[in-house]
């Protein structure tokens, strides 16, 4: 069995029931998605991609705040995007977003949506679950387009709290295979670098997350 495919089933056997309940129950510790919604400000008639798009609860708040945006999202979780699916038809936004199924480390856009290039792209949550994460962050990058920017929130290290909370924290994480990426800065000022972008990159809620975006000239 390939690397993508066991990931694929094992992200479906984690989500086959908790998408029922993943949006009610993560809202209260996925902190810093909604601030980056606010960051996007994508051009009129701009074009967005999400890479890990689970339910797409990100991608429908995007559609609501900028009402001329095309929306995309893939997932390599087959169960996640019956989520997804059914979330946006029940939004009314299926004229407007757009979901499959993809590997973050190797996904064709082009293929999947008939689009080479997104004025945006972003990650949210997705990079702590992707085993080669600094894979799938380039190849997001590799979406953008000129001008364009790549939006990433993950958990931090929660260096500016108890230690007793990030131990725990990470503890709780790894049960379902959510590993923060403490090199997250790096890797992005490493992008940013090579494509002569202009990074942002800070912590936030006392480094319980990390929020950054790459410009791109």
């Amino acid at each position: 069995m390939s690397t993508a495919s066991a990931s694929a089933d094992m992200m479906d056997g984690i989500y086959r029931y908790q998408r029922h309940i993943y949006d009610l129950t993560r809202r209260h510790y996925l902190l810093g998605r909604n601030d980056l919604i606010a960051t996007l400000q994508p051009p009129p008639g701009g074009s967005i991609l999400e890479v890990g798009c689970g339910t797409a609860r990100n991608l429908i708040l995007t559609a609501r705040r900028y009402p001329e945006a095309q929306l995309y999202g893939l997932d390599i979780s087959a169960e996640m995007l019956k989520s997804a699916q059914a979330n946006i038809r029940a939004n009314n936004l299926e004229h407007r977003i757009r979901v499959a199924k993809a590997d973050a480390t190797r996904f064709d856009a082009e293929a999947l949506f008939e689009r080479a290039m997104f004025d945006r792209v972003f990650c949210s949550y997705s990079l702590s679950m992707i085993p080669g994460w600094e894979n799938a962050l380039e190849q997001a990058c590799q979406a953008v387009a000129a001008q364009g920017e790549l939006h990433v929130v993950d958990f931090g290290q929660q260096s500016q709290l108890p230690a007793w909370f990030g131990k725990a924290l990470k503890a709780w994480l790894a049960r379902f295979h959510v590993t923060p990426r403490e090199r997250l800065g790096d890797a992005m000022t490493g992008l940013a670098t090579q494509t002569g972008g202009t990074l942002s990159f800070r912590s936030i809620y006392r480094d319980y997350a990390r929020i950054g975006a790459i410009r791109l000239p």
